[in-house]
């Protein structure tokens, strides 16, 4: 072999060994799964083989603030339920919210009933998918069973066909009360400015109250299979309360004015790691409390509380990052609005060792206390003869200008802020999805539960790597809902390789 030859074989060689090299201190776990939206994990091991750094990505881009403008603000709901085909009543109605704010209208008393009752039908269904389709794998069949049973297969081969088609059933019977009004589940036509387009007709009043009723039964229910499953199971406890699965961060939900969680209006309400309200604020006044954080490495923003300046990504009193979701709006509140919720909310936490509950996996939990509330509420409102008044709209009559419009959705806190010309056309449109104002904290819970379970020397397991999924999981992230804006321009990297499949280059657009 000539000098020339050789000096490009050992340069090849020395290529070939730093990529293997660099493939061997890095893991991937690339899609991540049983969430809504497209992301993926990279995990950094430094040479005795500890976790270095995990990144959560988010890689894919969305525009909807951006083709939102020109279009009229009355498009809205039916634009933004298009985001998500899991949460789009959580954006129908916010953005019917702002469209109140936008034309100074309020419901009558049976328009607002009727959007409260389809919307905490909406939080009892969705959360009832993610505790025993998304989330509820991991511990129905096991965090480190065969990927190939960790979905919703492998739950009903645990707890029989007879019960998976239960829980299948109420879900569809509760997305058929959705139908109802909103003509369908998926991109519902309910909101209207002012009102929702359809009353409840007398005739079908005893069957929906029959629905409520049958999912109360099966909201407490699914608090006894969480009793069963996983609290009496030492392990899963142990690891809900350990470390890599724990921050001590600001949490955020919406309250009554009796500081009572609430999903559909009131204010939000801050408090601090120890559990001592922060800041509590009209929905209106999201921008002052507020603001976005951008890393190069994901298209998702981070959100912080602009009080408290961006501190990077540190939990603690000292810190700006905040938490969303069931976890976070139970320690944010002061008690539930419903009898049966606020039972099941002071035991979990007693088990957990007092309020506020700092550990992430909790949210399942939460969850589950949530579908309670949810579902009492539903009994309340129907038991209520004034959501049988035909008038469920008033009209507007005032010149459009800008609007805000906030609900919990079953992911935590979502602003809608519209801004219109005087023929209520969009001239912005700004969207902070639950997933954004977890963000940070997820960042942060991921890298976390990667240096817990991944220990140096230690082989790296596909099960072990779904621990790691499992601290995103908690948050029942939407991916697709978060990356919604498009400044600028897509950045873009191109990797080229040689016939030795060594990185020969690498192209960069910022």
């Amino acid at each position: 072999m000539n000098t020339e030859a050789n000096s490009a074989f050992n340069q090849g060689a020395a290529r070939a060994n730093a990529a293997y090299q660099t493939a061997r201190r890095r893991f991937t776990i690339d899609p991540i799964t049983r969430l809504e939206g497209h992301g993926k994990i990279d995990i950094f091991l430094d040479d005795k083989g500890a976790v270095e750094r995990a990144y959560m990505q988010v890689p894919e881009l969305r525009g909807f603030e951006v083709f939102s403008i020109g279009r009229p603000a009355e498009d809205m709901p039916q634009i933004t339920s298009r985001i998500c085909g899991v949460c789009p009543t959580a954006h129908h109605m916010a953005a019917t919210k702002a469209l109140d704010d936008l034309y100074k209208v309020q419901p009558p008393p049976a328009g607002r009933m009727i959007r409260e009752l389809v919307y905490n039908a909406f939080m009892l269904e969705d959360h009832a998918l993610h505790v025993y389709v998304l989330g509820g794998p991991d511990f129905i069949v096991g965090p480190e069973a065969p990927a190939a049973e960790r979905n919703i297969v492998g739950v009903i081969g645990k707890v029989g066909v007879e019960t998976g088609k239960y829980i299948i059933g109420m879900r569809r019977r509760v997305r058929e009360l959705i139908a109802y009004f909103g003509g369908k589940v998926v991109h519902p036509v309910l909101g209207l400015p002012g009102g929702v387009s359809k009353a409840l007709a007398a005739a079908d009043l005893p069957r929906f109250q029959q629905l409520a009723q049958d999912s109360l039964e099966f909201a407490l229910k699914t608090n006894q299979v969480f009793h069963e499953i996983v609290l009496k199971n030492s392990a899963y406890v142990d690891m809900i309360r350990s470390d890599p699965f724990t921050h001590r961060t600001y949490y955020m939900g919406m309250v009554d004015d009796q500081n009572r969680l609430n999903f559909y209006d009131g204010q939000l309400r801050v408090v601090d790691p120890e559990g001592r309200e922060f800041v509590r604020f009209p929905t209106a006044q999201y921008r002052e409390h507020v603001a976005e954080h951008v890393e190069p490495w994901s298209y998702m923003k981070f959100c912080y509380l602009k009080q408290r300046g961006w501190k990077g990504f540190e939990e603690g009193k000292e810190g700006s990052i905040y938490a969303v979701a069931p976890l976070a709006r139970l320690n944010a509140s002061e008690a539930m609005a419903t009898p049966k919720a606020q039972e099941a909310a002071a035991e979990y936490f007693a088990t957990l060792g007092g309020k506020p509950v700092h550990h992430t996996l909790a949210n399942h939990w939460a969850r589950v206390i949530e579908m309670i509330q949810a579902a009492e509420t539903m009994v309340s409102l129907l038991a209520n003869p004034g959501i049988l008044d035909p008038n469920v709209r008033t009209l507007p009559t005032a010149k459009p200008s800008m609007g805000i419009g906030v609900v919990e959705a079953p992911r935590g806190t979502l602003f809608h802020h519209y801004e219109t010309d005087e023929r209520g056309l969009i001239r912005m449109a700004n969207m902070i999805v639950a997933t954004q104002n977890n963000a940070a904290r997820i960042a942060m819970s991921v890298e976390r539960a990667a240096k817990g379970v991944i220990q140096g020397g230690k082989e790296v397991t596909e099960g072990l790597l779904n621990k790691i999924e499992m601290a995103f999981r908690a948050y029942d992230p939407c991916l697709g809902c978060a990356t919604h804006s498009l400044p600028g321009h897509v950045p873009i990297e191109v990797c080229i390789y040689g016939p030795d499949r060594v990185l020969v280059d690498r192209i960069i657009r910022e």
